[in-house]
């Protein structure tokens, strides 16, 4: 929970107390009381009926004297049975809460094996910032969690903080393909009925846990030194193959730039629907059928969403307030990317996308945008802004130092604002207090950066 320094307490929180609340973005996500090392969801999705039923058994440890413990589930699933620690119990859910009082209360430190079986159409959940999560198309599904949709379909301690391994195996139709976050370890088919299994062993949030169901196909992009596919319907193979080839040459760049990409594998998804916006997930990304139109600007989102798996996946958010280390950070590889590939220069976006803060001024921080404008266009820019003042302050060979260094010593962790500007202070020779003050904490637009 926030302690006073604005920092995530690393101590056991005391639970019942109306102040105990995880992320005062988020105040209904996130649970108390225990920490998930690891989600093993069985699943079953039957597309036409838009019909899923599973068995999610999570593995947690005790981090306070717990008696009762609750989970984040939407009610649009129904739950048929709760167990913990093999003794099955009865349980309430309500408001997106699954809550459950345990016989044999377990001390802190004590094992925590939960065992969820569940079932339901699975629909987005509502909100402030649209509808996110489970999401049916014309012929498949997706998922679209950021920042509180993975309770849509299946239980979860739903808070960013929260990061565990996963396995995550589903049984759907057989003409479908299925994508999921990690290693595809096997796939068997019995009948009409192919079930997929896959093994994310690095950490990842709940919001990054995603399910891509559609009548796709494969193609191989790169083999080494990491993977890289491309999954598509048959019908925009070639047009995805045009506008998802330069991915390759990104990895490579953001790679020198940012450290070792941090995980097996990177798929993009083209489904057959057009989306407004791509959607991250740990390992993949997925785009609509209109990125692959020539007008479109995918390269640009291609390389936003890759830079993402370093920073937001690997190197996540420890609130939500902080969302800049995400979404500013993924906007600058942006700019970084068209000065390495012979576009503009990151000096000239930044100039382009100052004047248009500046045309339109929000007097607002940066590092608390607050809840209603986390996902602003405005953060993304300013983010990316305050990141080229950085550059321009220490220099280019500190600043791409310090990169490296952030994702080398937060890899799989999480992370706050103040942890990014205590190491900077690591790479500078000279004091940052009044550089973080003008673009982090201060509501108006600082003047523009001068090298």
């Amino acid at each position: 929970m926030p302690g006073k320094s604005g920092r995530i307490a690393r101590l056991s929180p005391v639970l019942g107390n109306p102040a105990d609340i995880i992320d005062d973005y988020l105040p209904d996500n996130g649970n108390l009381g225990y920490r998930v090392s690891r989600y093993d969801l069985a699943l079953q999705y039957k597309v036409t009926a838009n019909r899923l039923s599973g068995v999610a058994t999570i593995t947690a440890t005790a981090s306070s004297h717990l008696k009762r413990l609750q989970l984040d589930l939407a009610t649009s699933m129904t739950v048929a049975r709760v167990a913990v620690n093999g003794e099955r119990l009865r349980y309430t859910h309500r408001r997106g809460k699954l809550a459950v009082t345990l016989t044999t209360p377990v001390p802190p430190g004590g094992a925590l094996s939960i065992v969820v079986r569940y079932a339901g159409n699975p629909r987005p959940i509502r909100g402030r910032w649209g509808e996110v999560g489970w999401e049916e198309l014309d012929s498949g599904s997706l998922c679209a969690n950021q920042p509180n949709g993975a309770p849509s379909w299946f239980p979860c301690d739903d808070h960013p903080i929260s990061k565990a391994s996963y396995r995550i195996a589903i049984t759907t139709d057989s003409p479908f393909h299925v994508v999921a976050n990690g290693v595809l370890a096997e796939k068997r088919t019995k009948a009409a009925q192919t079930t997929w299994v896959f093994e994310q062993a690095e950490p990842m949030t709940t919001y990054l846990a995603s399910i891509q169901i559609g009548r796709y196909e494969t193609v191989k992009l790169a083999t080494t030194p990491v993977p890289v596919d491309l999954v598509a319907p048959r019908s925009l193979r070639l047009a995805a193959k045009a506008r998802f080839a330069p991915q390759v040459e990104m990895l490579a760049v953001f790679t020198e730039m940012f450290g070792p990409y941090p995980f097996p594998r990177y798929t993009a998804v083209v489904t057959e629907d057009p989306l407004e916006i791509p959607l991250e997930a740990q390992g993949f990304s997925t785009f609509g059928a209109n990125h692959c139109e020539p007008a479109s600007d995918a390269e640009r989102l291609v390389a936003h969403e890759l830079a993402h798996q370093w920073f937001g996946n690997s190197v996540t958010l420890s609130r939500w307030r902080d969302i800049w280390l995400h979404e500013g950070f993924a906007c600058y590889a942006e700019w970084l990317w068209s000065e390495r590939s012979g576009g503009r220069t990151a000096a000239q976006w930044a100039e382009h996308y100052y004047a248009k803060l500046a045309a339109t001024p929000i007097s607002r921080p940066l590092a608390d945008p607050g809840p209603d404008h986390m996902f602003d266009d405005w953060v993304y820019k300013r983010g990316a802004l305050t990141l080229h003042a950085l550059r321009l302050r220490i220099g280019d060979d500190a600043f791409f130092a310090l990169l490296r260094h952030w994702t080398e010593k937060h890899r799989y962790g999480s992370v706050s604002t103040e942890d990014f500007t205590t190491l900077a202070a690591d790479h500078s020779n000279e004091a940052l207090t009044d550089l973080w003050r003008a673009w982090l904490h201060a509501p108006e637009l600082p003047p523009f950066p001068l090298g």
